[in-house]
């Protein structure tokens, strides 16, 4: 087989067709209808938990957050993790075995409270934390809320933007 018989059929264009990757983007509804869906793993309404995530999305603390939603505090967290949001548990590593423990019936309550070295509500809400999954529908609709959130990061930045350092400045 020579050269010219594997070059058959070869044509050259002076274009070239665009390839990409196909995306879907469901956010066009607004939160509240995207957590509607997904209400029964909630800690509170959908609406309330829309709150807590855009607050948390702007840089709010979770009390704040909560506040905001008329929810409590303890509320807000759990919905924060339901919705796939890390660092949710007041209580270190270590810890959080002894809740576990505790939940898989090794050790009393009185001792894993004593052990943990928390208060009741740190307790209750690592037992939460511990014994609820985040939900995966929920992180995804909780990743673009938190991304939008961003806006406000982008504020914050631009704020702080004389403070911070450039790539140039490394040098």
């Amino acid at each position: 087989m020579a050269l010219s018989d594997i070059a058959a059929g070869i044509e050259v264009t002076a274009r070239q067709e665009p390839r990409g990757v196909a995306s879907v983007d469901d956010t066009g509804g607004d939160l509240v209808s995207r957590l509607a869906p997904h209400a029964d793993a909630l800690a509170c309404t959908p609406e309330a938990a829309a709150v807590v995530l855009e607050h948390y999305a702007r840089g709010e603390r979770v009390g704040a957050s909560a506040r905001e939603a008329g929810v409590s505090a303890m509320t807000a967290a759990k919905v924060l993790h339901r919705c796939g949001v890390q660092g949710v548990s007041p209580l270190a590593p270590t810890a959080r075995r002894v809740v576990r423990d505790w939940l898989s019936g090794d050790i009393s309550r009185v001792d894993a409270l004593e052990l943990t070295g928390g208060d009741e509500a740190a307790f209750a809400l690592a037992s939460y934390v511990e014994s609820h999954e985040p939900v995966p529908e929920l992180a995804d609709v909780a990743r673009g809320a938190l991304a939008d959130g961003g806006n406000a990061s982008v504020e914050k930045r631009d704020e702080l933007g004389e403070t911070m350092t450039d790539a140039a400045d490394l040098r």
